[in-house]
């Protein structure tokens, strides 16, 4: 267990700081090593292509299927460099695929909702069982942001999961943490609190005409005034010319009442939350207190709050909330240490 922990807390200094080319007389290759091997799998009418990474020794292996986030679509993004170096290296393999749509996967996100994607993974964890050193048994599910919702999702569904792991995904609909996010959003890019509430009225017009509160004209109008308004690309919302005329049929309309926890309470594999203590996109309170309630009732369920740790568990002097940048790699230790402390005990039962 030292060992592992140890790996975990130097893969945490590596991902919390820019790497460099060191000269050949010093250079050398790092050990264990992991192997990979490349998978492809179908859900559909999608091909979906993935690598799984595995220690260079051993059998049996417990795995760990990745599910995304909302903007990292593929295997090669940062926030995933944790899962394919430091896994192996504890005894695990990981599949890490390319979303629909994104990189080598074919298919695209139209239409598609969460159930679906959930099946995406369902079908990677087919995947990673097919690998003749995994232990079919002990594959679970991990995954970030919106792919923590999927990861519970998809355990729910599968009828072999071993685990499943949320990491930065709140106990919330999706219509209340975004009402949560552009809040802070608005405020920290400086706008009034009036700025704010006419936001938030918007919003309510918008998703009023797609669960049938208010018309479509009073929504329109709505929205006309709003994209007038600074602060209008902030709020992620559509423009009055972009909105649906058939919301019976519109994605957002099946996501933003998903609720993550009534899929919770069904679930009765382990399960790990963690959150991080200064992530304004999402509300982290909200969520400890469902947790809470459900976890008197049902022992399966564990909570982390990393302390001063932002969305993507980094620490961070001034939170903007960037959105249109690329996700960088978890930074804090203790993240790790959890992660890596509760996967050995849950896979080793």
């Amino acid at each position: 267990m030292t060992r592992i922990i140890v790996a975990l807390l130097l893969a945490a200094t590596v991902t919390a700081t820019e790497r460099t080319e060191a000269p050949d007389s010093w250079h050398v290759e790092g050990e264990p090593q992991a192997v990979t091997q490349d998978v492809r799998f179908a859900n559909g009418e999608a091909q979906l292509v993935g690598t799984v990474y595995l220690p260079e020794h051993g059998d049996h292996l417990p795995g760990v299927v990745a599910l995304h986030g909302a903007s990292e679509p593929t295997r090669e993004a940062a926030v995933y460099r944790h899962l394919r170096e430091s896994l192996p290296a504890m005894g695990f393999a990981v599949l890490i695929y390319d979303r629909r749509g994104s990189g080598a996967s074919s298919g695209n996100l139209k239409g598609i909702d969460y159930e679906t994607l959930a099946d995406d993974a369902i079908a990677a964890r087919g995947a990673l069982a097919k690998v003749p050193r995994i232990n079919r048994a002990k594959i679970g599910f991990w995954g970030f942001s919106q792919g923590g919702w999927l990861a519970m999702l998809a355990a729910e569904r599968s009828k072999n999961a071993a685990f499943a792991i949320s990491v930065s995904a709140p106990l919330s609909t999706p219509e209340v943490q975004m009402q949560f996010a552009t809040t802070n959003l608005l405020t920290v890019r400086g706008y009034s609190r009036k700025d704010v509430e006419q936001m938030l009225e918007v919003r309510k017009m918008w998703t009023g005409y797609l669960t049938g509160a208010n018309s479509r004209t009073e929504a329109v109008d709505a929205l006309q005034k709003a994209e007038a308004q600074p602060w209008f690309e902030l709020a992620f919302m559509p423009k009055a010319s972009q909105l649906t005329t058939d919301p019976a049929r519109n994605s957002w309309r099946r996501e933003m009442g998903y609720d993550p926890v009534s899929t919770v309470r069904r679930l009765k594999v382990p399960l790990l939350f963690i959150y991080g203590g200064s992530d304004p996109w999402i509300p982290v309170q909200q969520s400890v207190k469902q947790l809470r309630l459900l976890a008197n009732q049902r022992p399966n369920i564990r909570h982390v709050v990393v302390p001063n740790a932002n969305h993507e568990m980094m620490f961070v002097e001034h939170e903007t909330m960037a959105f249109d940048e690329k996700t960088t790699a978890p930074q804090a230790p203790e993240y790790f240490m959890v992660l890596a402390s509760w996967l050995c005990q849950e896979t080793r039962k």
